[in-house]
């Protein structure tokens, strides 16, 4: 480390922060010092991540370093402005201030503020009943929180924008620099790094405004979330000579939680337990004789600073707060420690898909009942029916603004699997509210999206900010926050009935091992292939070994895919006994009476758009392509129509185009051209089929279509195009329908 910060204008961490980085970038005025510090932070934990990422399950050492991910600015600004400057403009506008909400937040420079759409009257006489309370509001009297602070971006802006209410007020800069870290920051963090560089942020940005801060003796509402083991007979210790009851029980539930405080950590909550903080407080004071001090007071005295500690973080984690604020961890439920799973099954029922989502839940909590929190989360907690509980939590709440980031709204995550949402709920459900959204998923780059949403905040009818009501929600099967949906579509929604009802999507085989009982059908002896097995029997009596398998495949519509054969030898005797080392089933045969029968399938896994397809009889279907049984042809035509590919990322925007959203299109029932439907729909499978079979790699391969076009070539005459064109036997059944 000495060698690290050894001063070199050659080599090292000194010559490349003095030369590699922009003297702009140090500018506290510009917001820089905490860019700096956010940075060298989230490298700092980038090789310990790296590591934690490849594991199966994380360690609670693992927390701090693969839950860190510093917050561009510009959402930082749109979180702290639309949230706590929100709140502010309420109090005004109670307070009789006769300007919109879009003038005072231009008179703060609030550039990243987004007024609320037009109200119904309804709507805007119930807002200003909630908001008389807000009349006579003191700046001092609003109380932000970050439960996830890390390097304090979010808190050390929240700082700026509390400096503008004080000085709007008429506090000097440095009455208001004190009341700040006093009066209204608040910053949780359960790794010890973070907090320091927290509080060194804030008592940076303090010593900005008031250059004698550093001397004083500050207090500043930031902690780590402080973890300790008790046993009983430490509990024993500490209530040894006191005469206040029922301490014990209340020792043994603060031990219980801050046993694990550093997994746990701005979850920990005791406020539904009535802890008697006074009585607590006692054994703090208690007689001691230092100058008899035996091993067993040292010990209690040790005892007695953890406690101090975890009554100090429960003051903040049990507090109230008008504003909370975060860019939550992010962890599945999947890695997550045991003890952090067991904790947030419990105690977050409804959100414990992800750790993100089990703090939107915590944030509610923790807010007044008409105050804001705002938040950065993945974006799955909008459609995924794993969150359908928290979403039903949320009618509680009032989406105020919602802007959907989308891939790379991070510079530092690329590639279209992680898509963000940034928003701000209020503490309070308003029937009718119509909220606004900005949809920035088109916009390509971090850069791209910050000014997308700087034109919307100057032109509000800009083509991608949709209004909506959240009640409209409710209409779409798991409630999604489907906010671009058309009034027309909702109505569809409402009148149709569920695909599930006319169709029957099913999954498939999961072999367990598919580098061992699948190959392609070109490298296995054909004449062990059974390509038109009718049903399982069928397939057993053949004796055959091999039988052509659907595994999804890429992008492509009506027909075709056809590449893998499957080993379904005797029944598939060798996949349904395929065992690991320690005796465990792998494999998974599902829906096997449904095996080589005609279906529409698709590929679970897109990352464009979705795809259907006939899939001939004969077949065995995977579980990465689910198939639609009893089918018609209509139906495929809807499937691949441009009205699905508009509903399904309203369903489900994810990756993983499961039966779940398939299952809940809306189907209305029509006669209309329904022959003209089937025909066209026929026309276009024998067409992909026709092209499908004009490659080498379809086993209905017959020959290069070109050669016919060359002169010399002996198969150029006209009449062998159509002797020699491909053959796909399942297409006259198809014929036969129409």
């Amino acid at each position: 480390m000495q060698l690290l910060f050894t001063p070199s204008y050659q080599k090292g961490v000194i010559k490349e922060l003095t030369t590699d980085i922009l003297e702009a970038d140090f500018d506290v005025t510009a917001g820089g010092q905490v860019e700096v510090i956010g940075w060298l932070y989230q490298y700092y934990n980038q090789e310990p991540k790296d590591v934690a990422f490849k594991k199966r399950k994380y360690s609670q050492a693992d927390i701090p370093a693969v839950t860190q991910l510093f917050t561009p600015d510009w959402i930082v600004k749109y979180l702290v402005e639309n949230s706590l400057g929100r709140y502010w403009i309420n109090h005004l506008i109670a307070a009789g201030d006769q300007r919109t909400a879009s003038e005072i937040a231009d008179s703060f420079d609030w550039h990243f503020f987004m007024a609320d759409a037009e109200q119904p009257e309804s709507v805007q006489v119930k807002i200003a009943k909630c908001n008389v309370s807000l009349k006579d509001l003191d700046v001092t009297g609003i109380r932000f929180v970050d439960p996830a602070s890390g390097s304090g971006h979010i808190l050390v802006y929240a700082f700026d924008v509390f400096m503008q209410l004080y000085r709007s007020e008429g506090y000097t800069q440095r009455q208001a620099a004190k009341l700040i870290l006093e009066k209204n920051l608040y910053g949780v963090d359960v790794d010890t790094r973070a907090f320091q560089l927290t509080y060194f942020s804030l008592m940076m940005k303090a010593r900005q405004y008031d250059r004698h801060i550093l001397n004083a003796d500050q207090k500043i509402n930031v902690i780590d979330v402080p973890q300790f083991d008790w046993s009983e007979d430490d509990i024993a210790l500490l209530v040894q000579g006191t005469n206040v009851p029922d301490l014990k029980p209340q020792l043994l539930a603060i031990a219980k939680l801050f046993r694990d405080g550093n997994e746990l950590g701005s979850l920990i909550s005791l406020k539904d337990q009535q802890i008697d903080y006074a009585s607590l407080g006692k054994l703090q004071v208690s007689e001691t004789d230092h100058s008899q001090l035996n091993l067993s007071d040292v010990h209690r005295q040790t005892l007695l600073g953890q406690l101090d500690n975890a009554i100090h973080a429960l003051t903040l984690l049990d507090g109230e707060y008008e504003i909370a604020v975060t860019n939550p961890p992010y962890m599945g439920s999947g890695k997550m420690p045991k003890s952090l799973s067991n904790f947030v099954k419990k105690d977050y029922s409804n959100s414990k898909a992800d750790l993100f989502a089990v703090f939107m839940e915590r944030l509610k909590n923790l807010t007044v009942s008409h105050g804001y929190y705002a938040m950065i989360t993945q974006h799955q907690w909008m459609f995924l029916s794993s969150f359908e509980k928290l979403r039903a939590l949320l009618k509680q709440e009032t989406i105020v603004n919602l802007a959907h980031l989308g891939t790379r709204a991070f510079e530092e995550i690329g590639g279209e699997v992680v898509q963000s949402v940034a928003f701000v709920l209020r503490n309070q459900m308003l029937p009718d509210f119509e909220g606004r959204y900005e949809r920035l998923v088109d916009f390509d780059s971090q850069q791209k999206k910050e000014a997308a949403y700087l034109k919307a905040v100057e032109n509000p009818q800009i083509s991608y900010v949709y209004r909506s009501n959240q009640a409209n929600f409710g209409k779409m099967p798991g409630s999604p926050i489907a906010y671009w949906a058309s009034s027309n579509l909702i109505h569809d929604f409402e009148v149709g009935k569920p695909l599930s009802e006319a169709a029957e999507p099913r999954v498939g085989l999961q072999t367990g091992n598919n580098d061992l009982f699948l190959r392609q059908w070109f490298e296995v002896n054909r004449a062990e292939i059974k390509f038109d097995a009718q049903d399982g029997i069928s397939a057993l009596k053949s004796g055959l070994k091999w039988f052509p398998y659907n595994k999804g495949g890429s992008y492509r519509k009506w027909y075709g895919n056809y590449d893998y054969v499957v080993n379904w030898a005797r029944d598939g005797y060798d996949i349904k006994h395929f065992t690991d080392s320690r005796g465990k089933l792998r494999s998974r045969p599902q829906n096997t009476n449904y095996y080589f029968r005609e279906a529409i399938t698709w590929s679970a896994i897109t990352s464009g758009q979705p795809s259907f397809r006939l899939q001939d009889g004969g077949l065995i279907f995977d579980h990465a392509a689910y198939n639609i049984f009893n089918y018609s042809l209509p139906l495929l035509a809807f499937l691949n129509s441009k009205i699905v590919s508009l509903v399904l990322p309203m369903l489900n925007p994810t990756i993983n185009s499961g039966s779940a959203a398939i299952n809940a299109l809306p189907i209305l029932d029509s006669t209309k051209e329904v022959d003209r439907i089937e025909k066209l729909v026929a026309q276009n499978i024998s067409l992909c089929a026709a092209d499908w079979n004009e490659s080498e790699s379809s086993w209905n391969f017959k020959f290069q279509t070109l050669l016919p076009n060359i002169a010399e070539h002996p198969l150029s005459h006209p009449q062998k195009v159509a002797h020699y064109g491909p053959y796909v036997p399942n297409l006259r059944q198809l014929f036969r329908k129409i």
